[in-house]
């Protein structure tokens, strides 16, 4: 699956593939430029190397192994213009970030005005006019900056490639995108027959009521054929079979212990590992349903039409998510399953007698590290991209305690500032509270070693 969606992804990164993301979009006029000379050449196949002309690849797109399902959608969410919060002089009106209560959910004229005397087509007429998610059928989006509705205004790129430029040439004459866009979202399907896979592919470009252009993209391969395998087949009925026998051994426990059972830490991991692998369940069959919906659709209209792959793609990632967790309580399980081994109880043992003096250590290592996000945030919230929010800021310092850093980063952001925030951040994290709590811990393991070999 990743070597099939690797050529798609990858010519995402280079000036002549689909989308051109990076830096070089940074304007209003940039990302027109893209769309013009860039995306909408990609979403037709195009000649070969030699220059002969692609024969029966009506539909596909450039690379000439996937096809696109319908046609492009570009939608776009737009804020009001209203008065500002704050007495200005200079302007009396302001267009803030995006949410869902100040979305300009008003349908216009080409122009975005409420009049006019010219006639247009009906695609350009059409992308002036608020469309809500049941029309669209589609669904909320989170971005990096802000989670955007499934309303908005849509442009869908239908017919032949000269139409397209024409159309998107005169969109921006008539500034489709102006001050009050907050987000352009791209969505196509993609489908290839080599290995009957389904790709959902969403191009997001955000527009802050700061300054700039954030753009990013998604790709999410989907098969939506059930059981590829008799081996698959085989190890759910296994895995299921499992799982009501550990139902049924908990069910025992619980009449057997009664409340002594919640106050047991393994009883938690079995609970996980029953109510993950239930829910999987759930959404399976779920996401099952889906596919078939889809599938029927796609047989219907041989591909002509445009299928949303939106909520598979969501419903896909519940049930990734879900497998994640199963397959954590499960190596946790693991550890009760090796309980014979005795350096492997040892080091529980261990855990269990130095419990409280850990968690006292881990509140100061709390407070000392949080100074450390403060002080990173503070002195580098408008020079390094890793530390513009808090949430980034404490992931970046995760990162350095794992020594995975780029130094020349931090000398770049600040030439006295940079390093001697690091070098201290090294000092007393690294070297001091982390040295501080291996050594607390191999203290006590040999402490129940020593104690323990006496007593044998």
């Amino acid at each position: 699956m990743f070597n099939t969606i690797k050529p798609v992804r990858t010519s995402t990164r280079k000036d002549e593939g689909l989308v051109c993301l990076g830096t070089k979009i940074t304007t209003i006029d940039d990302y027109w430029n893209w769309l013009e000379n860039n995306f909408i050449t990609n979403i037709r196949a195009q000649q070969w190397y030699n220059n002969d002309p692609p024969r029966n690849l009506s539909g596909f797109i450039n690379d000439k192994s996937n096809r696109l399902i319908g046609w492009a959608t570009m939608r776009q969410l737009r804020v009001k213009s209203t008065l500002c919060q704050v007495q200005n002089e200079i302007i009396s009106t302001c267009q803030y970030d995006y949410n869902f209560y100040n979305e300009d959910k008003y349908s216009y004229k080409p122009g975005w005005k409420n009049s006019i005397t010219q006639n247009y087509s009906s695609a350009i007429s059409q992308s002036f006019q608020y469309s809500t998610s049941q029309d669209l059928d589609t669904y909320s989006y989170i971005g990096e900056h802000g989670t955007y509705s499934g309303n908005g205004y849509v442009y869908e790129f239908r017919g032949r490639l000269v139409d397209l430029q024409s159309n998107l040439s005169l969109l921006h004459q008539l500034e489709w995108i102006n001050n009050q866009t907050r987000a352009i979202i791209i969505q196509l399907t993609l489908y290839n027959p080599n290995v009957q896979l389904f790709t959902s592919v969403t191009f997001l470009a955000e527009f802050l009521s700061s300054t700039g252009i954030f753009t990013s993209a998604r790709f999410e391969p989907m098969n939506f054929y059930t059981f590829t395998s008799i081996t698959q087949f085989v190890s759910i009925i296994v895995y299921m079979i499992i799982i009501i026998y550990f139902m049924w051994i908990e069910l025992r426990s619980v009449f057997k212990l009664k409340w002594k059972y919640i106050h047991q830490f393994w009883s938690y991991i079995e609970i996980g590992i029953i109510t993950c692998s239930w829910t999987s369940v759930g959404i399976y069959i779920w996401g099952y349903n889906e596919s078939k919906r889809i599938g029927k659709l796609f047989n219907e209209t041989n591909g002509y039409v445009y299928i949303n792959l939106q909520l598979a793609s969501y419903v896909n990632d519940i049930l990734i998510y879900l497998y994640g967790f199963c397959s954590f309580f499960g190596t946790i399980k693991l550890i009760k399953l090796f309980r014979f081994n005795q350096r492997l109880c040892l080091f529980i043992e261990t855990l269990k007698y130095c419990g409280k003096e850990l968690l006292a250590f881990f509140m100061i290592f709390s407070i000392i590290f949080f100074s450390f996000v403060c002080l990173f945030y503070l002195l580098f919230i408008s020079k390094l991209e890793s530390c513009s929010t808090l949430l980034k800021t404490i992931q970046m310092l995760f990162q350095t305690i794992l020594m995975k850093f780029d130094a020349h980063e931090l000398v770049e952001a600040g030439g006295f500032l940079g390093p001697f925030s690091f070098s201290l951040f090294i000092i007393f994290i690294v070297f001091i509270c982390i040295k501080k709590i291996f050594q607390m811990i191999m203290k006590i393991y040999f402490y129940l070693w020593e104690k323990k070999f006496y007593i044998g």
